[in-house]
């Protein structure tokens, strides 16, 4: 009889552990970046994230961490106006290759255009910025990267890739962005027809950037979201819900 009770007791263990397993590996399996469903502190914004101001813009988008729908979510309430929110961090994109959020906007832009810098604005977008490798770029552009790591004390990211809400243009276009090409677009949303509705979406970073520029990734620098109309002089407001990293 002791034995029968001793093998019961193993046996639970055993059976506690197996259903242990499969949730131990599921938490490894991915990173929240953005823990935007995090009840909001008063006057904070998430751990880890910051402005990202650009010189020559006076007019801030507002960026708020609040409730909505019961759970944290940021809100970005722009006029006229320009500015992100910024995740700095080092994270190999092989190892985290899949980049997963949800967002919703009020509108999509009347003059927004992918193709000209006059309509370079979206009521929302997600960046991810690229870091700097020397072995990348020709001589030239890196003694260009150099000068600007004289001034402002470190590499500006060598690429970056852009999730946006386009106006019309058509879902999965890939378009340089009209200031630089070596920031390049994907329209993952476009037009009103979900405009007021939460739209989840996710994306393979690695496979997305060898379209985008023709080689494997570098490091990731950073991750940020940002909703702008200082180039159309129109108004938007997004909400941004979490943003997770996972592997496959």
């Amino acid at each position: 009889m002791a034995g029968m009770q001793k093998w019961s007791m193993v046996a639970g263990v055993l059976y506690a552990f197996v259903l242990l397993v499969p949730a131990a590996s599921s938490e490894m399996s991915q990173r929240i970046i953005g823990n935007f469903s995090a009840l909001p502190q008063e006057n904070e914004l998430p751990a880890g994230w910051e402005p990202l101001v650009f010189e020559k813009i006076d007019v801030h988008t507002t960026y708020r961490h609040l409730v909505e729908d019961g759970r944290g979510v940021m809100r970005a309430d722009s006029k006229a106006g320009s500015s992100g929110l910024v995740h700095k961090e080092r994270i190999e994109p092989e190892q985290w290759p899949v980049i997963s959020w949800s967002w919703k906007v009020n509108r999509v832009l009347d003059h927004g255009d992918a193709s000209k810098k006059s309509g370079d604005d979206y009521p929302a977008r997600i960046y991810i910025t690229f870091a700097y490798d020397a072995d990348k770029v020709g001589f030239w552009e890196g003694v260009k990267f150099d000068t600007i790591k004289l001034f402002y004390g470190e590499y500006p990211p060598i690429n970056a890739l852009t999730y946006i809400w386009a106006n019309k243009m058509a879902k999965e276009t890939l378009i340089a962005n009209p200031y630089t090409s070596r920031v390049q677009m994907i329209a993952v949303e476009s037009g009103a027809e979900h405009v007021g509705t939460w739209r989840t979406a996710s994306r393979n970073i690695v496979e997305d950037y060898r379209r985008a520029f023709g080689v494997e990734p570098p490091a990731i620098s950073g991750i940020a979201i940002m909703t702008d109309t200082d180039n159309t002089g129109e108004e938007a407001t997004a909400w941004y819900g979490d943003i997770i990293l996972s592997r496959p």
